[in-house]
């Protein structure tokens, strides 16, 4: 079956399981109610616990979990071939991506919209709090400290035509923020306007590319923009910016799909490349190259930290946490398809995928990704630098929201362990997020042997987040054991999780300790430890409530009806 046919079958897959499986589990397993109260309207405060329209929540939280990693990742993982990413992608999508992002915003909803790591507490116990704390604190920090260096070389040096629409797009999304919260406009027609506006910036940015600007500038403008973010009010910057972002990448996405049929490709791709030259082994590897697009343990924290706190009615977990992860699985198919079929031929495709470290070049995949999209959408009749212009329009500001998302998450992270910490000032938005923002910067700014520190610790972010997704997966788990409900969804996911990336993480500190790279390998053993004793935690927590019978008694964390609510300054 060639590459159309095997696309029609996925579109048809992911169809099926939004509207079969992902219905069970919101009925059957996690018994979504729509009368219960959310967190979004029991701590209405205007800054982040706001409620919002589910689309346009769908798009902020669509536009935050899909970043560059569903571009990135099976650009990478195609140097073993079309099919593994693929079916990856897909299986992993429906039956453990969106299942970890479904019940990750559940959990947080009946937890007042805590943090995955705050919920693990009530779930597992203290320390497993810790523990969470620690590795998303390591995880955002390191991860956005390379995503802050892939955006500013595409502005400096690839891309500076993306330059003038993102930052215009900055400025359409507070001026829509204002006049649908404050001045009460209809959504439709806002949403139409800066959409309209936004596709003009596109094409007006690849005639007035912003060039002269240093990478280390826009290393500092883009940690600014980040504090920022982080500290206004959800709906004045985020939301709305995040919400028309999305429909750029539904239009992208429609337009790669329409072009990708229209031209009707062939994989250029071998099915399966099982030894390519310098490679890591295809199992565990292909299942941790490949994070966002299948299961990602960041989206965990994205659905428990900004989700959670705007979600207007409890069914609304169903739309916005599984259709969201399926919207990036279709992404990440895309990036397949467009790193396989995309090439003129087979030639071309092994030239670019000749060895491991050319595949595993962060820009030149990036770049990859641009050039097949581009192709694709050009078969509508637009013009190919216009086409290429666009797609990487769409990956630098889907890295953006990424970033700043990432940033409020952090800062979020800081303030829940401040409680631990004993330290009262770091619960202050403002000391949090320039604390968060000075991590940040750190590992874009420090340098290991002359390289930036999150480039060279970028080796451990797949199996650190792919770790972090596992532990997610299994808060999960034990919250449906300790309520009596069906818990294999959640488990066998777990289970496989689990599998995969302990044994990703010994053979990378194996390749740490015979290369000598000391700092990696400290870092990785106690990434290790930490999943280990983690994971023992939850089992002696099960142990015990099966000693005791699993007492029939509801502990979901909630609102007690009548509790004080904070001022809303959004309300005039």
């Amino acid at each position: 079956m060639g590459a159309v046919g095997v696309t029609i079958l996925c579109l048809i897959g992911f169809f099926l399981a939004y509207h079969l499986y992902a219905k069970h589990l919101a009925r059957n397993v996690f018994q979504l109610r729509p009368d219960r109260t959310t967190p979004a309207h029991e701590l209405r405060d205007g800054i982040d616990y706001v409620p919002a329209n589910r689309y346009v929540l769908f798009g902020h939280h669509f536009a935050s979990v899909a970043g560059l990693s569903p571009m990135l990742g099976p650009a990478i993982a195609v140097i073993w071939g079309w099919l593994p990413g693929l079916l990856w992608v897909f299986f992993g999508g429906i039956l453990i991506g969106a299942v970890h992002d479904f019940g990750a915003l559940v959990i947080s909803i009946r937890a007042r919209g805590l943090s995955v790591g705050k919920v693990a507490e009530a779930i597992i116990g203290r320390r497993a709090k810790t523990m969470f704390h620690i590795l998303i604190f390591f995880l955002i920090s390191f991860a956005m400290g390379v995503f802050i260096l892939v955006i500013s070389g595409l502005f400096s040096r690839t891309h500076p035509e993306a330059v003038l629409p993102t930052f215009s797009l900055m400025i359409l999304a507070v001026g829509v923020g204002y006049l649908s919260y404050r001045r009460r406009f209809r959504l439709g027609p806002l949403t139409a306007g800066a959409f309209a506006l936004s596709l003009l910036i596109v094409a007006v940015g690849l005639r007035l590319p912003v060039t002269g600007i240093s990478a280390g500038s826009w290393n500092l403008i883009l940690l600014v923009y980040c504090f920022l973010a982080s500290v206004l009010p959800v709906w004045q910057l985020l939301q709305p910016r995040d919400y028309i972002n999305s429909f750029l990448l539904y239009l992208g996405l429609a337009a790669m799909y329409a072009g990708f049929f229209l031209m009707g490709p062939e994989f250029q791709a071998p099915a399966i490349q099982p030894s390519p030259a310098g490679a890591p082994p295809i199992f565990p590897f292909v299942f941790i190259v490949i994070a966002c697009g299948a299961i990602s343990g960041f989206h965990g924290l994205v659905a428990s930290g900004t989700t959670a706190k705007q979600l207007d009615r409890e069914t609304d977990a169903t739309f916005i946490g599984y259709g969201g992860m399926i919207g990036e699985s279709l992404l990440g198919l895309i990036a397949v398809l467009a790193c396989t079929a995309g090439f003129a031929s087979p030639g071309a495709w092994a030239e670019h995928y000749r060895d491991w470290e050319i595949a595993g070049n962060l820009t030149e995949k990036l770049g990859a990704f641009i050039d097949g999209a581009g192709l694709f959408i050009h078969q509508l009749g637009v013009s190919l630098p216009l086409a290429k212009g666009f797609v990487a329009f769409i990956a630098v500001s889907f890295a953006l929201t990424s970033l700043d998302s990432a940033t409020r998450l952090l800062r979020f992270n800081i303030t829940e362990m401040s409680e631990t910490l004993r330290l009262p000032v770091l619960g202050n938005r403002f000391v949090a997020s320039l604390l968060a923002v000075a991590v940040i910067g750190f590992f874009a700014y420090y340098r290991i042997d002359g390289e930036p520190a999150g480039m060279v610790l970028w080796e451990l972010f797949g199996t650190t987040n792919q770790v972090l997704g596992c532990l997610v997966l299994l808060a999960i788990t034990v919250y449906l054991i300790q309520r009596k409900r069906p818990s294999l969804y959640t488990l066998l996911p777990m289970l496989f999780m689990f599998l995969t990336t302990i044994t990703a993480m010994i053979l990378k500190i194996r390749d740490f300790h015979r290369d000598g790279h000391l700092l990696l390998l400290i870092i990785g053993c106690g990434i290790l430890i930490l999943t280990l004793w983690l994971a023992g935690e939850a089992a002696f927590r099960l142990a015990r409530l099966y000693r005791e019978g699993f007492p029939s008694i509801d502990l979901d964390i909630r609102i007690e009806p009548g509790a004080k609510r904070p001022p809303d300054p959004s309300r005039g």
